[in-house]
């Protein structure tokens, strides 16, 4: 068992002696930048590929150096596997972009230096099998974003990024500090086995508290509404670190909570917490993304709206799902940030656009009763031939539909020609088919490792409900945007919305930015 854990180990190790020797020329053009950072990351991808193909014919090992109550342990199963994969992915597509981007920095050889000790960083926090090494991992990662983000010292705004960033994210860390000692205290546990097997006898009162602790240190590091803030500032740093901070870091929150997920789930506060700050964060990121004319800080809140749908998951128990879409979002964004700058290309050197087909409210109507027709279909189908559905899977799926609902009013709209109508209606098909298809191989993947989706009582079904509507809403909202677009009124929205609500400007003056940027 233990050469699967070993192998898994070696990635993060090769990439921080890599950074050791970038460390030894900081400068412009350094002779090993040609070679060593794209070496060193394609190295931890490929050790990262051996670990997997070991786990699937070997199977999950575990390696603890330290037991519990406070234990140092590394774990090679699924989960893990699956995440070093995708970071150490990611990080090899990032250092390759890094290295014609910096080329002729004055700092370049510090810039990949930095970039590798972060890669290695999260590796080692998504091998984690126990609490003391995830804070480990977090702090090692706080301390190298925050490097990145002044890498350009000399700026305001990336001083009140670093700033804003350390703040949230240390604030985490003392949360998760906090509820490991209770863990410690009241269960005598820190390694994720001896939680959930803890957890399986219920959680007394410090153990609830400690849960908490968890989930606010979930919702910091997922820049969660209201401490959103300090993702949206991000881009202060250059475009590798954007890519890396919200394609593979800004999910270390979520990974954290499916790596508890029975410990969480045994908390029905908790989980109603996660429900509704998740919710209400994809709500508003979603919002605020329509109205921002950047590219890079569209992105930004995009990731916003995503980390709360993450968080929406792992509130309504279905962690296998949650694990699908932060796999799914970080190609997604990583693919986004770094070719943000060609799109912009793309975008102006398209023609003008003719009329846009704007559906009136009978479309509308008729796209959310076709849209929810769709999705009843599908669902009965694979649920008689895949078994019954949970009601919070079930819940999901219609928050999703909504989206293909605002896709078919566009085909149904008086101006549509019959070639997007037609459209519009395969699309609406094969969205349903896919999210019950992804489904089935999320939980066919690592459904067997996590909880499944708890029986929902008169609390869950309350926010089941709340959600749902609200997610109806915006979505209905949205599709007859066109119609009330105009309005005084909906100007000033689009004003306020636009500065998210002013909450960052809160945020600044609680940590002092206002005051930083105006000494520089």
């Amino acid at each position: 068992m233990f050469p699967t854990i070993a192998t898994a180990l070696l990635a993060p190790l090769f990439l921080i002696l890599a950074a050791l020797v970038m460390a030894l020329t900081p400068g412009r053009r350094p002779a090993t930048v040609r070679w060593l950072p794209e070496a060193a990351s394609l190295a931890a991808l490929l050790l990262s590929v051996a670990a997997m193909a070991q786990l699937l014919f070997v199977g999950p090992a575990q390696l603890s150096l330290v037991g519990d109550p406070i234990a140092i342990a590394f774990a090679s199963d699924a989960i893990s596997a699956t995440m070093a994969l995708l970071v150490a992915f990611i990080g090899w597509i990032v250092m390759r972009y890094a290295r014609s981007y910096l080329d002729g920095e004055a700092r370049e050889g510090r810039f990949h230096s930095l970039m590798l000790a972060t890669l290695a960083a999260v590796l080692l926090l998504v091998l984690s099998a126990s609490l003391p090494v995830l804070i480990a991992g977090f702090l090692l990662v706080g301390a190298g974003i925050r490097q990145l983000l002044l890498f350009y010292p000399e700026r305001a705004a990336a001083q009140r990024a670093a700033a804003k960033f350390s703040a949230v994210w240390h604030a985490g860390d003392a949360a998760l500090v906090a509820a490991t000692l209770l863990l410690g205290l009241s269960l005598g546990a820190s390694s994720f086995d001896g939680l959930a097997t803890a957890a399986a006898g219920g959680l007394n009162a410090g153990a609830q508290l400690a849960v908490a602790l968890i989930v606010l240190a979930a919702l910091l590091k997922t820049a969660a509404f209201p401490v959103h803030g300090w993702l949206t500032e991000v881009m202060e740093a250059p475009t590798p670190v954007s890519a890396l901070l919200h394609a593979g870091i800004i999910n270390a929150g979520g990974v954290m909570l499916i790596r508890l997920a029975e410990l969480v789930q045994a908390s029905p506060g908790g989980m109603a917490a996660l429900v509704m700050l998740g919710g209400l964060t994809a709500l508003f990121g979603a919002v605020v993304m329509l109205t921002q004319s950047a590219v890079k800080t569209a992105l930004a809140w995009s990731t916003v709206a995503q980390m709360g749908f993450m968080l929406l998951q792992c509130g309504l128990g279905l962690w296998a799902l949650a694990l699908l879409h932060i796999v799914a979002h970080s190609l997604y964004k990583a693919h986004a940030f770094l070719s943000s700058g060609g799109a912009v290309q793309a975008v102006a050197a398209l023609r003008r656009p003719g009329p846009v087909a704007v559906p009136g409210l009978s479309a509308v109507l008729k796209s959310f009763a076709i849209a929810l027709a769709i999705y009843a279909t599908m669902a009965t189908g694979f649920g008689l031939v895949t078994g019954a559905k949970s009601a919070q899977a079930l819940a999901l799926g219609t928050m999703l539909i909504f989206g293909v609902a605002y896709l078919v009013a566009q085909g149904l709209a008086d101006a549509a020609p019959a070639a997007l109508t037609r459209r519009t209606a395969l699309a609406s098909f094969a969205a349903a088919t896919a999210y019950f298809g992804f489904q089935l191989i999320a939980a066919a993947i690592w459904g067997p490792y996590l909880p499944a989706a708890p029986t929902p009582g008169a609390l869950e079904w309350a926010l089941i409900v709340l959600t749902v509507v609200s997610f109806g809403f915006v979505a209905f909202a949205q599709a007859l945007f066109p119609h009330w677009s105009h309005h005084p009124a909906s100007n000033g929205m689009r004003v306020h919305l636009a500065n998210g609500l002013y909450l960052n400007a809160l945020l600044d003056r609680l940590i002092g930015g206002f005051k930083s940027a105006r000494l520089q």
